[in-house]
């Protein structure tokens, strides 16, 4: 694959319509790699909302009503056509949000994972008999689906924060209006294609896209949707929540992090440079998990920032469709402006800049890999997730120490640890506040688990039994 790459015109998907918006307002989608124009989007304006939630509302009770086994025969028909599409979907994905083609096939791969996972799971949302102390009363509890649902996606992982979404709703027997980001429609509207061509009813998904906070705000007012999910920002997250309380429909909230990660002095160096580099780094950094902060043992912390520098000065950056790229570009220019104000304002608090530090030349949103060293709370850095590719350490000396700073901040998504010690590797797992930690370890997402936080990283899991659950209300029986 090169950087000539034919992107489709996005369109919104309504009612299994593929087609342009009502009012004909269109937005620019662009190539992050260069800045230049890729497409443009169609805006739904309140009339395609509308249709939308006509077609969710005329669509539930005939989606509900299809057996687990049927639902689940048309989300594996669409995994198998991911999979057949995964390098087309990756080169779409590449071209919008700059992340080297292997990550972005290998995403939609992973989609694919999540379409059958949730098609198996479906099929075992077991309700439970309950044993009654009342003679002849039997007390029974279902799990019925919650009702049509509104999901919003962010543009860091285009293919699988939709298919999270999606794929556990439509599992549940729910339908979706989904709104995407705006700067990459083409990868969630390749997740529809596929559920289009394997048999989706007419309704039971749609895509829309525009001015998100007047799309949010139209859907999640509207009588029609049950729930709301949504990945993005703790602000935004926090309006939404909002929002949904006012009508007393549930939320799925997986908002900002800031992960810190805690190298003791026992730990693998090799190891952890490895692991958190490539986390670090994947994507540009452009992810809610991703390990930031490096709290590393005084004993260690030179060898360690030796041995990651060397790592962030091997990636080779580029745009993502060449396939020399380890690291693309930024996804838009705003993240670009945050690493330079990042950068200038923890080296203007005493930081030290052991790699990278600034952009190369060229057009594109490209920053080099950076690692910043010693940097003091006062920094922005240090409280403000960066989301871009840049790492910063601190030293620490005693584990009750290095526990206060991991916990110091109001976001516990993810958080990290390094060591050989068994005894420690428990009580830090029992110390962090975060809804997932990796201990020795980095990949914390997969279908069979849950992703999400606590505190101001939000409330509710995608993925895993709790994903699908979340989609489910209980109704209890009692039969005499």
């Amino acid at each position: 694959m090169t950087d000539a790459f034919d992107y489709p015109q996005p369109k919104l998907f309504i009612a299994g319509q593929w087609r342009m918006g009502s009012g004909g307002d269109t937005l620019p989608v662009r190539n992050p790699a260069t800045g230049g124009e890729l497409a443009r989007l169609p805006v739904a304006d309140r009339a395609d909302l509308d249709e939308a939630l006509a077609a969710v509302d005329k669509a539930f009770p005939v989606w509900r009503a299809v057996s687990a086994y049927d639902r689940a025969k048309i989300l594996k028909k669409a995994a198998a056509l991911l999979r057949e599409r995964a390098p087309y979907i990756g080169a779409v994905s590449t071209s919008e949000q700059g992340k080297p083609l292997a990550e972005s096939t290998n995403e939609a791969l992973a989609c694919a994972d999540i379409f059958e996972w949730y098609a198996e799971e479906a099929r075992r949302a077991y309700g439970r008999i309950v044993p009654s102390k009342h003679p002849g009363v039997r007390h029974m509890v279902f799990k019925e689906p919650i009702g049509p649902v509104a999901a919003f996606s962010p543009w860091n992982f285009p293919t699988t924060i939709p298919s999270r979404k999606i794929a556990a709703a439509l599992a549940a027997g729910c339908p979706v209006i989904i709104k995407p980001a705006e700067e990459t429609p083409g990868s969630c509207l390749e997740l529809a294609r596929a559920l289009d061509d394997a048999g989706l009813p007419k309704g039971v998904l749609n895509v829309v896209f525009g001015v998100p906070a007047e799309i949010s705000t139209y859907l999640i007012a509207s009588p029609v949707i049950r729930k709301i999910s949504f990945t993005g920002s703790t602000v935004v997250g926090k309006h939404l929540a909002g929002l949904a309380a006012q009508r007393m429909i549930p939320s799925t909230m997986e908002l900002g992090g800031h992960a810190p990660v805690i190298v003791f002095e026992d730990a693998d160096l090799d190891l952890a440079v490895r692991l958190s580099g490539a986390s670090k780094y994947r994507n540009a950094g452009q992810i809610c998990i991703a390990p930031t902060r490096f709290y590393v043992h005084d004993s260690v912390h030179d060898a360690f920032v030796e041995k990651l520098s060397a790592y962030a000065a091997s990636l080779n950056i580029g745009p993502g469709l060449d396939p020399a790229t380890n690291m693309g570009p930024l996804a838009n220019p705003r993240r670009l402006t945050a690493m330079h104000e990042f950068v200038a304002d923890a080296r203007q608090q005493g930081a030290d800049v052991a790699a990278g530090g600034e952009g190369p030349d060229g057009p594109g949103n490209f920053w080099k890999p950076t690692l910043l060293t010693d940097v003091p709370n006062s920094a922005r850095i240090m409280n403000e997730e960066p989301f871009g590719p840049v790492a910063v350490t601190q030293r620490f000396g005693s584990f009750d120490e290095v526990v206060a700073q991991a916990n110091r901040l109001p976001y516990g998504l993810a958080a990290y640890a390094y060591t050989r010690s068994a005894r420690t590797a428990a009580d830090i797992g029992d110390a962090l506040e975060a809804g997932m930690i990796g201990i020795n370890f980095s990949i914390l997402t997969g279908p069979e688990t849950p992703f999400g936080g606590v505190k101001e990283s939000g409330h509710g899991s995608e993925g895993g039994v709790e994903g699908l659950e979340a989609y489910h209300v209980v109704k209890y029986v009692a039969q005499g």
